[in-house]
This record gives C-alpha cells, sequence and structure tokens, in this order.
C-alpha cells in the first residue's frame, strides 16, 4: 500500500489520497464539490459530482463491467458507464465474489531474529508462563439461568475499596449455556469459558450454575486448580440469596489471596495483542488499520504476538495472508476456515457482502472486498504463524489468525478466550465497546472522530490522512502505548465502565 506525503492546504495536488499507482479511484481527503479539480498522475481532473470526505472519486473513464480496482486490488465492476471526477460508490460499483487464485509458500517461513534488547511492561506473571496485564477477580456464570446471580455477586464489589493491584471483580453473564444441541456449539461455549476464567488477567475466579443446564460446572473444576476456581449452583446451595452469599465469600477468598501480588518488570515478549476493527470508514484502511499492522509487526519482531480476527472481513483478501503464511498447511488451514464460514452463512442464506454496515457505507466503503482489504493491513507485513479456531487457546509468537464472526462483541469473547492481553481496537464511525477483564484501546482513523468521540477514544490516527503524520510514526505510538497500558494505564473504555461479553453462539436454540 503506497500512502503519499500530503500537504494540509487544499490544492488540486492534495485533494485525494491515491493508494497505489494502478488505482482506478483516489480517495477524497475532504468533502469535494462538483468543478473543484484534483491533479492526479500528471493529469487534472474536473470533480463531477459531491463526494463525501473518504469516499471515490474515478481517476479514469469505467466502462460498465470493467474490474475497479482499490489498494492495486480488484474491488468489483462498475455497473454502469462512470466517467473520471465521478463519485464511485453503491450505485455505480457491484459485489462479486469471484475466483482467486492463491500464490501457497514454497518454503517454511519464520520471523526475523530479536533485537538484542527486549523492551518490558510492569505485569504480573502467571504460573503456565503467561503475563497479566491486570489482575482481576472473575464471577462467571455457567448458563442465563445463573447470570443474574453472577452479575449480583459482581455488583457487590462495584465501589467498594479493593486492594491496590487487584483491579476488580468483573461479571460475565451471558444468555447461552442451555438449550443448545451438544455438539460443536456447546464445546465453542465451554472453550470461551473456560478461555476468560484461565486467563492471564485473571487471578481468581467463581462459577456459578443454575445446576440442571447442559453447561454443567463440574467439567470446569474438575479441569482447572481449586485456587484458581470455586463453583457452585443455586440449586445445591440454596437459591438465590444462598448463592449469592457464597459467591460474595468466595471472591473475598480471592481478594486475600492476590492483595499480595505487585506487577513487576514482564518481557514485552509477553505481550498478546488483539486486533479488532469496528464501526470502520474508508479511512480506516488507510490509516488506523496500516499503523496497528506497524504495531503488530513491532510486537512479531520482539517474539511477542498480535492476534488478527474477524473471518468476514478478511473475505476478499484472504490471497494476501496466504501468500505471507508461515507454510502451506498455514495457509491451507485459513482457508478452510473461511470455507467453513461461507458454508455457515450459507444456512442462513446470508452472503459475506452482508457485512458492510450502513455506516461502513456512509463512510465510503462500498462493499465487503473493499472493507477486507483495509480490515487485513492491522496484521502488518511479517509472516503468518499460525492459525487458530474461536476461542482457542493462542501459542505464537507473531501474527495468528483467529476464526471469528466480524460482530465486534462476539470477536472481543473469542480473541479474549484465547488468551490476548490487550486489545485494539480501530474505528472510523465511533465505537465505546470493551471488555470486562482486558483493556481495549480505541483508535480513530480520522481526526473529526477523535474530536467528536474523544472520551472514548485514546489514540487518533488521524494525523496520517492530513500528511501532518507517517503510519510508521503513529505505528510506534501505538506499539509505545500499548505497553503503557499492559503496565496499568487506564482505557477510554475501562473508565467508562464498558464490559460487554457476548460468546458466539453457532447453532439452534431447543
Amino acid at each position: 500500500m503506497i500512502v503519499p506525503e500530503i500537504q494540509p492546504a487544499a490544492t488540486p495536488a492534495n485533494r485525494v489520497i491515491l493508494l497505489h499507482p494502478s488505482d482506478d479511484v483516489g480517495i477524497a481527503r475532504a468533502p469535494l464539490e462538483p468543478g473543484q479539480r484534483i491533479a492526479v498522475r500528471g493529469l487534472e481532473i474536473a470533480v463531477r459530482q459531491p463526494v463525501p470526505a473518504g469516499h471515490k472519486v474515478a481517476l479514469r473513464a469505467l466502462a460498465p463491467g470493467e474490474n475497479v480496482r482499490r489498494y492495486g486490488q480488484v474491488i468489483g465492476r462498475a455497473t454502469a458507464p462512470i466517467a473520471p471526477g465521478e463519485h464511485v460508490h453503491v450505485h455505480n460499483l457491484s459485489f462479486e465474489e469471484g475466483s482467486r487464485q492463491y500464490r501457497f509458500p514454497e518454503q517454511e517461513r519464520t520471523l526475523p531474529p530479536p533485537p538484542d534488547e527486549i523492551p518490558v511492561f510492569l505485569g504480573y506473571p502467571r504460573a503456565d508462563g503467561r503475563a497479566g496485564t491486570r489482575n482481576y477477580i472473575a464471577v462467571a456464570a455457567a448458563s442465563n439461568c445463573a447470570s443474574h446471580v453472577a452479575q449480583l455477586v459482581a455488583d457487590h464489589f462495584r465501589g467498594r475499596p479493593l486492594p491496590e493491584n487487584v483491579d476488580g471483580v468483573a461479571a460475565f453473564p451471558h444468555a447461552d449455556g442451555c438449550g443448545h444441541s451438544i455438539g460443536p456449539d456447546t464445546e465453542q461455549l465451554h472453550r470461551v469459558l473456560r478461555g476468560v476464567i484461565d486467563h492471564p488477567n485473571v487471578g481468581g475466579a467463581v462459577l456459578i450454575g443454575l445446576g440442571c443446564e447442559i453447561n454443567q460446572i463440574g467439567r470446569y473444576l474438575a479441569e482447572l486448580p481449586r485456587e484458581l476456581l470455586e463453583g457452585f449452583t443455586l440449586q445445591e446451595t440454596g437459591g438465590t440469596p444462598a448463592t449469592v452469599e457464597a459467591g460474595i465469600r468466595a471472591v473475598e477468598r480471592h481478594i486475600e489471596r492476590l492483595a499480595a501480588l505487585r506487577r513487576v518488570e514482564v518481557p514485552a515478549s509477553k505481550i498478546v495483542l488483539g486486533l479488532n476493527c469496528g464501526g470502520s470508514d474508508s479511512f480506516s484502511g488507510i490509516t488506523a488499520n496500516p499503523a496497528l499492522g506497524v504495531c503488530s509487526d513491532l510486537l512479531a519482531r520482539i517474539r511477542a504476538t498480535a492476534v488478527l480476527a474477524e473471518t468476514p472481513e478478511i473475505f476478499g483478501a484472504e490471497h494476501l495472508l496466504v501468500e505471507r503464511a508461515r507454510s502451506r498447511d498455514v495457509a491451507e488451514k485459513l482457508l478452510a476456515m473461511v470455507a467453513s464460514y461461507r458454508q455457515y452463512l450459507a444456512r442462513f442464506g446470508g452472503s459475506f457482502d452482508d457485512n458492510p454496515s450502513p455506516g461502513n457505507k456512509e463512510g465510503g466503503l462500498t462493499n465487503i472486498l473493499e472493507k477486507s482489504l483495509g480490515a487485513v493491513a492491522k496484521g502488518g507485513t511479517l509472516p503468518l504463524m499460525e492459525v487458530a479456531d474461536y476461542g482457542e487457546r493462542v501459542r505464537g509468537p507473531g501474527l495468528v489468525f483467529m476464526n471469528t464472526p466480524g460482530y465486534d462483541p462476539a470477536s472481543l469473547a473469542g480473541l479474549a478466550a484465547g488468551g490476548v492481553n490487550v486489545i485494539a481496537f480501530t474505528t472510523g464511525r465511533g465505537s465505546a465497546i470493551g471488555f470486562p477483564t482486558v483493556p481495549v484501546i480505541k483508535i480513530s482513523s480520522n481526526s473529526a472522530l477523535f474530536s467528536r468521540m474523544r472520551a472514548n477514544i485514546d489514540l487518533d490516527a488521524g494525523p496520517i490522512a492530513d500528511g501532518t503524520a507517517a503510519v510508521e510514526e503513529i505505528g510506534r505510538r501505538i506499539f509505545d502505548f500499548v505497553l503503557e497500558v499492559a503496565s496499568g494505564r487506564r482505557t477510554a473504555s475501562e473508565r467508562h465502565g464498558h464490559r460487554e461479553f457476548v460468546p458466539w453462539r453457532i447453532g439452534p436454540v431447543l
């Protein structure tokens, strides 16, 4: 991807951003009006229609059926004659799945040698070799039938003084755990709940069930050490009041034990950064996502881990990840995830192109191909080392892909269950989402959003589009901020108490 240096003054030469020399469209830095002139590749073009900021303007004449390129990649076909200077969007650009040629790696790829010195952060080393960026006590529900009680237990401690190094008591209520078809769906829920309980940011946990649900607490109690997890059911403990009281006493025991822990220096190779985007716009693939990709590469170089997610939002760009895969086996596993997701959508009559939301389209993204080509930039440029299914434990180091929905709460739940201890979340339209036990860093793709939702955004990548900062500079800034957050700095979503938790349910309700 090529992001030219753009001067702040509005002149024909810098009114649009050209991302690749072969592109048929430019991206409007600011709203364009009819009659204004743009200069690209040595030619001046008169703007024919209003073009909102972030939207596409044609740089050459396009005939119906002709491929249209952005990022040097095909994003669709023209559905009508398009003249230079016209607005290119849903009214004249189609979505077609098409077929792709994949270039598989011919030999095993490795990460570059690590530097002599690895930066550190202040974290909590865990017995299994991972490191926490937070020190929470989790109160999880085995099913919806116990979710109210789990929430009551956690609410008991809200606003109460806790030891300095206990970050809080976090509830994990949800709508699942019973009425499932037994098989992949119940196994996936178990994987997610176990992952958020047995997590580097969790020092102790309480699991509460009703008692007769499909998702029995006994399995978790048998798998995890008693020091980490205590469990109760309403049916055996004596109903709601007695179970709330038992849960509170269990949390207090965890607090007493965890109060002695202190943050210590931990190598930054212990960072496992989840990568997510939500409320994307056209600038996301120009500013915030490529900058986060720089951060991902910096992490990989020090043998830390970055986890790219959202399978619907790599569709149409998966060939770029295949080319970068560590091995043919990793590439084939990635393609199997995409194929499986396509089958999942087909069962409900859906399409990958159902993914772009009205807000995405208002922000200039016409279809899923265009959205995905910008979204994969979060993963940087180094080899794809591993592919994990939803909520599976991530091993690392380097770039990992996890099969998750594009729906942000469900995607974050899968990433957290996989063990990410920080999440970086890019947005062009705005997002306030957080997670109960994992800090979520918000990065805006444009400075207008940063100004409008300053209370919810931690970092602004908008200066890249303004020409006042380079992608590498913002990427380094994100990397440094990740280390600060890992050491205890609170993110905007944490300060506002965002604790969204939505496991991905894939099967029918019985």
